[in-house]
């Protein structure tokens, strides 16, 4: 069971409350200079603005509408479809793209991993590609899951080539199933196109087809990869190309696209809700009616 307020900015009516002190002293001193003259118990007055506090209080509670419920759960609200397509051929097992001894590809799988916690409001899927190519994770608004798929992938487990055509056929199957009204395929990969049943340009007429962009990272110097077919690949269908020397580069890229891809932020609905807000409503007209026939009684 988990408690929260559907409408928490209500409670800044709360900052007010210092004002009922302070400002009450203030027009006692300045226009009832002698009130502890009046034959009137001392903590009276004092008694009646505690009362007052607490009738506050209960109501700005209630206007925060205080809810109770089991677990959240996203809503049908679509983002961007993303397919991460990720070369995982042999030649990603080379070290020295970072600053340590980690692999192209665990690098890779670090920083994806990053981009992922910043898509919240996305569908993401995963295509690992090499000699042939697979989808690795479905789109799923469950990121998560996503993750811990993609911490499964090892170097060459779909071969030591590297099959670009049939990595964006992958990545437009995949995408068949969202609704999103946006579907973007970001590939990376640090070699050139020598393998696979599609050429690159057929793959390329299918994505812009369905409007789907695909930005392209090449990994390493342009001598790795061939930077021209990527460039071609990311104008023909409307997206971009990027290049990423070392792991800094590549933290950068992945950064530019979180900002060319703005994301709405997932919306979320509550399961077996109850609302709560009667209760501190109810005490708070209850306090005030008792309040009210107190101050009766002494003024009588």
């Amino acid at each position: 069971m988990h408690f929260t307020f559907e409408y928490p900015a209500a409670l800044l009516l709360l900052l007010l409350l210092p004002c009922f002190y302070f400002c009450r002293k203030k027009a006692k001193s300045r226009f009832l200079p002698k009130l502890s003259w009046l034959p009137v118990r001392g903590s009276l007055l004092h008694r009646e603005l505690w009362w007052r506090i607490l009738i506050f209080t209960l109501v700005v509670t209630a206007l925060a509408a205080p809810i109770s419920f089991t677990a959240r759960a996203p809503s049908h609200r679509k983002g961007v479809a993303i397919v991460l397509a990720l070369d995982t051929s042999g030649s990603m097992r080379e070290s020295g793209f970072g600053k340590g001894e980690d692999s192209k590809f665990a690098l890779l799988q670090r920083l994806v991993a990053a981009f992922i916690d910043k898509r919240a409001g996305d569908n993401i899927g995963v295509v690992a590609f090499g000699t042939f190519a697979f989808t690795a994770s479905p789109v799923s608004y469950d990121l998560e899951g996503v993750k811990s798929l993609l911490e499964m992938l090892e170097v060459e487990i779909a071969g030591k080539n590297t099959a670009i055509g049939d990595a964006i056929v992958q990545s437009l199957k995949t995408l068949a199933r969202s609704r999103a009204k946006e579907k973007v395929i970001i590939l990376v990969t640090d070699g050139e196109n020598n393998s696979g049943s599609v050429s690159v340009k057929q793959a390329v007429a299918m994505a812009k087809k369905e409007g789907i962009k695909i930005f392209t990272i090449g990994l390493g110097t342009p001598k790795t990869y061939d930077a021209a077919m990527l460039e071609r690949i990311a104008r023909e269908s409307g997206g971009k190309m990027f290049g990423a020397v070392n792991e800094d580069d590549l933290q950068k890229v992945y950064a530019q696209i979180n900002k060319l891809l703005p994301s709405p932020l997932r919306s979320a609905h509550y399961l077996n809700k109850r609302a709560l807000f009667v209760f501190p409503l109810f005490l708070a007209v209850l306090l005030l009616f008792y309040y009210l026939y107190r101050r009766g009684r002494v003024v009588s």
